[in-house]
């Protein structure tokens, strides 16, 4: 697997949350076909896409179109230098374990979103 780093790693209560940050556009996209639709929502405001389309632009929730177009957008956001070669892709992956199974329950391409989703999980947990 391409390069990634641990961004955050706390626990509470037997419950660990982790945030890590990741190049590989293929995990991303395996993460992204497995959000819920509250996470796949909170992707949604945080790319802020009703300040950059027409809500009549954006497919309605919950079609597969939607979810092409979210990843579309999330992909292009997840851009970093282009003027480097290769142009590197970055994501935030958030991460759970609980009873010994780990799940990917958040996916971001900017760290205070990911922040934010990962202390929602925390404090839930607490």
């Amino acid at each position: 697997m391409p390069q990634q780093e641990t961004f955050l790693h706390e626990s509470v209560n037997e419950v660990t949350v982790e945030v890590i940050k990741t190049y590989d556009p293929q995990y991303a996209r395996e993460v992204f076909k497995n959000l819920s639709e509250e996470a796949m929502t909170s992707v949604a405001l945080a790319l802020e896409l009703n300040k950059i389309y027409a809500s009549e632009d954006i497919p309605s929730a919950g079609t597969t179109e939607y979810e092409e177009f979210l990843w579309d957008e999330l992909s292009e956001s997840a851009r970093e230098d282009v003027r480097q070669s290769p142009i590197l892709n970055s994501f935030f992956v958030v991460c759970e374990t609980r009873n010994g199974k780990t799940e990917e329950l958040f996916l971001s391409t900017d760290w205070p979103s990911a922040d934010r989703f990962a202390k929602e999980r925390l404090a839930q947990a607490g």
